[in-house]
């Protein structure tokens, strides 16, 4: 027998204002056909005024809290990835333990932009495996709009703002083919490309926030490669192919990488989950998003294999492979 991390709940949050491709040509020289056919995306969230990070991860959490039906004050690990934190510090993980009563374990961030969630994931199941918590709030949340320059056409129509979450359980498992939970994950990272898609600003290098800044077409090259290299040291791990695979759930960035992503692979179109055209990249968010949205619809069923794959700027990527 082995301790596996077990998925029992999913829960998502979005915020009520709705920012569509209309809107935006009205703010910056673009059209709908552009946005749609470059990136397949038609609207996206944004935040309110005051509505924080940490607000959204909260929303999030409670919901996925709700659909596991577990109690809060039985979880000991919250791992938060963000990009977009409510301040410097704290975490804002600890703002959401607060915000559930929790007074005991662990809360942190982890920063790995829009891998942001796979590397949460992934650290939440090596805490659980060893022994050294054994209920974990994995959330993936962003406000990428507080960092988005509204001029600039190439970045403001990609983002948007939302939250996602898991709840993992420590379970055994017989440790065979048909065990449930995380079967493998594996994280990368080359610093050697941040200047293809980073933030302009920082706490010791200009005192600001900053506005995100992108190298598109180095971007997309890099997100194909990555997803690759990830995905298919999964699989050598777990013995998995592309063909056992039930669901493909990538990082968001927008439908031409998916797609690209997925033929790379082998991955039937049939086997996508895409939300890009509702959401937008909501960064760390957007697997977590798509996976509960899949879970609502009925797609994602207890049982199933699920690919998760993720890739952001540092350059960082990874993926996750999940028995439902």
């Amino acid at each position: 027998m082995i301790i596996r991390s077990i998925v029992v709940g999913c829960g998502s949050y979005l915020p009520s204002r709705v920012l569509t491709n209309a809107e935006l040509v009205g703010m910056v020289e673009t059209s709908d056909e552009w946005i749609v056919h470059r990136t397949g995306i038609h609207e996206r969230r944004i935040a309110a005024p005051g509505e924080l990070t940490s607000d959204l991860a909260l929303h999030a959490a409670r919901a996925a809290l709700a659909a596991a039906d577990v109690d809060p004050l039985s979880i000991d690990l919250i791992v938060l990835g963000t990009a977009t934190p409510d301040n410097t510090f704290p975490a804002s993980a600890v703002s959401v333990q607060a915000g559930l009563g929790i007074t005991k374990g662990v809360a942190f961030d982890v920063q790995a932009v829009c891998s942001g969630f796979v590397f949460a994931l992934a650290t939440a199941d090596n805490f659980l495996k060893t022994g050294a918590s054994k209920r974990a709030l994995v959330i993936g949340a962003e406000t990428f709009s507080r960092i988005l320059d509204w001029k600039d056409r190439t970045t403001c129509v990609l983002f948007g703002d939302g939250a996602g979450a898991i709840v993992l359980v420590a379970e055994e498992q017989p440790g065979a083919r048909t065990d449930r939970g995380v079967l493998a994950t594996r994280l990368r990272s080359d610093g050697r490309y941040k200047d293809k898609l980073y933030v302009d600003g920082g706490p010791s290098s200009t005192g600001t926030a900053g506005f995100l800044r992108m190298e598109g077409r180095d971007v997309f090259r890099h997100a194909v490669a990555g997803t690759t290299d990830a995905v298919e040291a999964v699989f050598r791990e777990t013995g998995y192919t592309a063909a056992d695979i039930d669901w493909f759930v990538p990082h968001q960035a927008n439908k031409r990488i998916i797609n690209a992503s997925a033929h790379r692979l082998g991955i039937a179109p049939e086997k996508i989950i895409s939300t890009v055209d509702r959401h937008g990249n909501t960064s760390a968010a957007s697997v977590p998003l798509a996976l509960d949205v899949a879970i609502g619809d009925g797609r994602i069923k207890r049982g199933d294999l699920v690919l998760l794959q993720a890739v952001g700027g540092g350059f960082t990527w990874g993926a996750a492979l999940v028995r439902w």
